[in-house]
């Protein structure tokens, strides 16, 4: 049996959930010692080094981006051919390639898996017929896959509403941010006592409620996200960046300094209002620390109502000014308890592989 991974720039993943997915599936599928191929489509233009194999993963490229506009006929060639190679299964991360998929089953006995990840067309970046398009897209992976997977109850609940149809939900594991080689100092300029936060800079991540919260409590956060990449982050960091409590730091991919800036944190802060199963939230509940989120369904249902959660500037105040040692304690336990028990890696690959190799 041959089964193919598309829809990421590519394996091993420096960033983002997708591609963090593929190679934690590549992993389990090495260590679990799984007789299919596996085979992972990669990105040529954002992959120059074009490794031949990964782990237990042959990796193939197509040389387009895989964000932006690139990403639909990036997405729709590394289907074509992984059906031209007479694989058996395809697992398709996102829908940007989905209005594909009608054909392909015209065409092909290929069996189609697609996480349809979170509601991207309702976010703030996409407008227009862009948002249009990725609408269309979601009813196609919808429509015409053979199953839809969903990383978080809301977009499964979403998805029977709106198209009458089933998902079966496989969130993200989480454990592998604890892994590291050696603790690293965080940098001497940080204090010893600090919130974190850790994201991209997106109005729907709700980076100004949480800068306008701790700049009113003057109370110390660590920042870390990409703040260059957009008017929105620019502005941000011209309007905050001297604030002496608001430390605004750019992407952080190094993992023993990622470890250690999330080991030392006291209090996590996770603004993110879109989107299903937020790979950092689960990654930071490994880590036992009190969490604050927003309160969207999706925060609600990952920490299963047992974090605190924010709608605006002053709800996030208030959380910060009444956390007390002992609640701390209680709220980061119950973080803990939830991660080990839902979003260990283990389970979510034996969980994906069922689903893969059934023929249903």
């Amino acid at each position: 049996m041959k089964i193919a991974i598309i829809g990421t720039v590519g394996v091993p993943g420096r960033y983002g959930g997708f591609e963090t997915l593929a190679q934690n599936l590549v992993q389990c599928h090495k260590n679990t010692k799984q007789t299919f191929k596996l085979t992972v489509w990669c990105s040529g233009k954002d992959n120059p080094e074009k490794l031949a194999s990964f782990e237990s993963a042959d990796l193939r490229y197509v040389n387009l981006s895989a964000n932006g506009m690139q990403s639909i006929p990036y997405d729709i060639l590394c289907i074509y051919q992984a059906v031209r190679n007479g694989y058996d299964c395809i697992l398709l991360l996102g829908v940007s390639g989905a209005l594909a998929i009608p054909l392909i089953r015209l065409i092909s006995g290929v069996r189609i898996i697609t996480n349809i990840d979170g509601i991207e067309w309702k976010r703030d970046k996409w407008k227009g017929l862009a948002s249009l398009f990725l609408r269309v897209s979601e009813w196609a992976a919808v429509r015409f896959s053979h199953e839809v997977i969903a990383d978080n109850q809301a977009i499964a609940d979403y998805a029977s509403e709106i198209y009458g149809s089933d998902c079966k939900v496989i969130a993200y594991g989480g454990d592998h941010a604890l892994d590291h080689v050696d603790q690293t100092d965080i940098p001497a300029n940080l204090p010893a006592y600090y919130a974190l936060a850790l994201c991209r800079i997106e109005p729907e991540n709700n980076v100004h409620v949480i800068l306008k919260a701790y700049n009113d409590l003057d109370a110390n956060i660590v920042f870390v996200g990409n703040w260059d990449n957009s008017t929105y982050g620019r502005n941000l960091k011209v309007k905050y960046g001297n604030c002496s409590n608001l430390y605004l730091l750019d992407p952080v991919y190094e993992c023993n300094m990622l470890y250690s800036l999330r080991a030392n944190a006291s209090i996590y802060i996770h603004g993110h209002s879109a989107g299903g199963t937020n790979p950092s939230l689960v990654e930071m509940m490994h880590f036992g620390i009190p969490i604050f989120a927003n309160g969207c369904s999706f925060n609600r249902y990952t920490t299963e109502s047992k974090a605190r959660y924010f709608m605006c500037e002053s709800e996030l105040v208030e959380l910060q000014r009444h956390l007390n040692p002992d609640l701390a304690i209680c709220i980061g336990a119950d973080m803990r308890e939830i991660a080990q028990r839902r979003y260990k890696w283990d389970d979510i690959g034996n969980a994906y592989f069922e689903l893969l190799a059934s023929d249903k």
